[in-house]
């Protein structure tokens, strides 16, 4: 009778010293740490179809202009286009930006490809190769970090047009990170249709080697809109195909007047009353967040100006010259190291176009307090433009130098 139980007993002890080896402790959590990391990247890759399948749906319910008769629709994972054969480039895009860009974070491909799915065939590389213009981006392959096959999918031959690198490393690329950063802040999604405007007559690319006839555009437009919730809204871009020295939301426009410099009817599957109201809309107020950097930022007075005044983006021209800079006095500042006023127009510090300073010596000057009673006027600041850290300032002696603009016009 004891011997059975000793045996038993001593079963005991070996089984608890094998559960208690470190090495098969660890090759055991080992294993299950590599069967769990399968099943999380199996329901990422399902998680991530899934986000694909709606937003193409959602971009078929909402996003689509209106097709002409024989248009036909090519979708990629994360976008849809019509191509244009006569000019060998897209006619427009379509895509969604989501909120998952805020966690992507996977690097540009710089691969492009010609696009299978284009019946009649896409351009290809021989026709930018030396070309002297940018394969700029439709869809901006920023917009897709968060997805391989969705980013793939912009590095296709159909996605991309003739830009002039001023265009596309400039203003443009600033338009793209500016409809990102109401989507970041806001937690928000943004439907974005881009496209060339095309017409009969455009200049063709010309680099030797090139295979299609790849027509120049001469203006890009961009179109986004806020589709979810009641609170809908919408705004257009338009910009030349070349320099475009102003903020971006210097080109905003309404997307009735894109309408009527492309042709195309954009959100027709919007009920009547709302398409209208929001196509009427252009507001880049409505599209910052209190957390955007460049929250309360205003657009340059419109250039030209009366004879003698110039706006904030001018202020790089005059450089060394006593000038007079015109604008809105978004924000002020007032630094200890420093001990000066800084007022910012326009476009918050640290992304000004042109700032003025009152420093302290000069305060005395002044039968006002300049941090306080200028901020949200418009003024002109006159005085001698120099530069400091590539940025075009006046410094300003006393109050008689800068004039509300309302009496400068008057």
């Amino acid at each position: 009778m004891l011997r059975p139980i000793l045996l038993a007993c001593y079963s005991l002890l070996v089984s608890a010293s094998i559960a208690q080896d470190p090495a098969t402790d660890l090759r055991t959590l080992e294993q299950q740490w590599a069967e769990l990391n399968d099943k999380r990247s199996a329901l990422q890759q399902k998680l991530e179809s899934a986000k694909l399948a709606a937003i193409r749906a959602d971009v078929l319910r909402l996003g689509l202009p209106a097709l002409s008769p024989g248009e036909q629709v090519i979708w990629h994972p994360a976008h849809a286009l019509v191509y244009s054969e006569t000019h060998e480039i897209a006619k427009w895009t379509a895509h969604i930006v989501v909120t998952d860009i805020v966690q992507g974070n996977l690097a540009r491909i710089d691969t492009f490809l010609m696009d299978s799915l284009v019946p009649t065939g896409s351009s290809t590389v021989e026709d930018y190769w030396n070309s002297g213009y940018d394969r700029g981006h439709l869809v901006a392959s920023a917009d897709m970090r968060w997805s391989k096959p969705a980013m793939a999918g912009t590095y296709l031959y159909s996605n991309v047009a003739p830009q002039k690198p001023e265009l596309n490393r400039g203003t443009w690329a600033d338009l793209e990170d500016w409809i990102r950063r109401y989507v970041h802040y806001g937690n928000e999604r943004a439907f974005v249709l881009t496209g060339p405007v095309l017409r009969d007559g455009l200049p063709k690319m010309n680099n030797p080697g090139h295979k299609n006839e790849v027509s120049i555009p001469e203006h890009y437009w961009k179109v986004v809109a806020d589709l979810d919730g009641d609170d809908k809204k919408a705004i257009a871009f338009v910009m030349t195909n070349g320099v475009n020295d102003h903020p971006p939301i210097s080109y905003a426009v309404s997307v009735d007047s894109v309408e009527r410099l492309t042709g195309l009817d954009f959100f027709p599957d919007l009920d009547d009353v709302s398409e209208s109201r929001i196509e009427a809309m252009r507001q880049p107020s409505d599209w910052y967040h209190q957390d955007d950097p460049f929250f309360g930022e205003v657009e340059p007075l419109k250039a030209p100006l009366a004879k003698g005044l110039y706006n904030t983006v001018q202020a790089k021209y005059h450089v060394g010259k006593e000038t007079t800079i015109c604008g809105t006095v978004v924000s002020t500042r007032r630094t200890q190291k420093a001990n000066a006023v800084y007022l910012n127009l326009d476009r918050m510090h640290p992304n000004q176009d042109f700032y003025a300073t009152v420093w302290d010596v000069n305060g005395p000057n002044f039968s006002y307090d300049p941090e306080t009673w200028l901020v949200n006027k418009v003024v002109c600041i006159t005085g001698v433009v120099t530069l400091y850290d590539d940025i075009p300032r006046i410094s300003v002696n006393n109050e008689h130098a800068i004039q509300l603009w309302d009496d400068m016009v008057r």
